[in-house]
């Protein structure tokens, strides 16, 4: 980030605040004035994050850093057995004012996040590259530099971003136009319901293992309608056959949060148009950058910028016991990597990676 303090300057003494709920009306007005100094504020930073149902079980809380009576700088995290972070290998959840002292913000941070991870083992923060986190460094945590996600440049337009689109990509998105694939928002009951029984179906597919909690339909529809998320819908001949959900924050940064398909229909190209009639929507609404939530070949093939992830993690465990497992299996990956190909490939198999 541009202007940013140097972190070998000791930095002012900033006070924090910890949240629990969606906050008073006041500290609301604070904290959106913060976001709008932001220079890609996401809908995860924003107070509406108290609000996602996913998160009910989850303890959700909101570290602020305040000079006086302004908000300078937010990071929002969940608790997770013994395990408190803030954000995803895909998703930073973590904004700073870059108009205030970064430095005694991020310290700030640092020290709410500690004061509320204290009976903990772990505490993780996830955080755009251009956001480096010296301060927390400093509290003793470490960082791992993540490969991070394709980001598109949306101020450039649906047809300058359509044309950075790989040549494959371009033509399976008039390919499922052409073949009668319609997609439309998801806005109504019977929507929504139908959204779900994709859902359903693709939780069952067995072309892939589904990561993360099975949601309910009560909690499925409950965040179809929150106001900073919307859900696309693919129908093939009236039938319900993939949907994507995006979240965001206004005049901010889209964000690609799930999609759900039927494996029958993949020829068809359903998820490729949904991607885009996401983009001409955020285009529309005056959205600057669109993060895919990955790096993979799919998302590669939109164009845009893979922009690195950081992940800053303290380990508070006997002997480091998280640290040292994952550089075990760091070294076993890179054993395996210069293994003749079959035999890694036999490996990995037995091994079940």
């Amino acid at each position: 980030m541009n202007g940013m303090v140097s972190p070998a300057l000791e930095p002012r003494e900033m006070q924090f605040e910890l949240v629990y709920g969606f906050p008073s009306p006041s500290l609301t007005q604070a904290w959106r004035e913060c976001l709008l100094k932001v220079e890609f504020p996401s809908h995860y930073n924003a107070p509406e994050y108290f609000l996602v149902p996913h998160f009910a079980d989850k303890r959700p809380f909101a570290v602020l850093a305040k000079s006086k009576n302004r908000v300078t700088g937010i990071l929002t995290g969940l608790h997770s057995k013994k395990e408190v972070i803030c954000g995803l290998m895909s998703r930073p959840q973590i904004s700073v004012d870059p108009t205030e002292d970064v430095t005694a913000t991020l310290d700030a941070l640092a020290r709410g996040l500690l004061a509320e991870c204290d009976a903990e083992d772990l505490a993780t923060v996830f955080s755009w590259e251009s956001l480096p986190l010296a301060s927390f460094e400093r509290y003793g945590f470490r960082q791992r530099v993540f490969e991070g996600n394709v980001v598109l440049d949306l101020s450039k337009g649906e047809d300058e971003v359509f044309a950075q689109f790989s040549k494959d990509r371009r033509r399976n998105i008039r390919f499922a136009e052409k073949n009668g694939v319609e997609v439309a928002l998801a806005e109504s009951k019977e929507d929504i319901a139908a959204a779900f029984e994709v859902y359903s179906a693709w939780r069952e597919t067995e072309r892939k293992v589904v990561e993360g909690e099975r949601s309910t339909f009560e909690v499925f529809e409950r965040a179809t309608h929150l106001e900073h998320r919307k859900m696309f819908l693919a129908r093939f001949q009236g039938k319900p056959i993939a949907f994507n959900v995006f979240r965001f924050f206004p005049g901010g940064l889209f964000e690609s949060a799930s999609n759900g398909s039927l494996d029958e229909f993949l020829h068809l190209k359903p998820n490729e148009l949904l991607q885009w009639r996401g983009i001409q929507w955020a285009c529309s609404q005056g959205l600057r950058r669109h993060s895919l939530g990955g790096a993979h070949q799919f998302l590669r093939r939109f164009g845009g910028t893979v922009v690195p992830i950081v992940r800053y993690r303290l380990d508070r465990t006997w002997l480091r016991r998280h640290e040292l497992r994952e550089s075990l299996l760091d070294l076993g990956r890179g054993t395996v990597q210069k293994m003749p190909p079959g035999v890694g490939k036999t490996v990995r198999r037995v091994l079940g990676k």
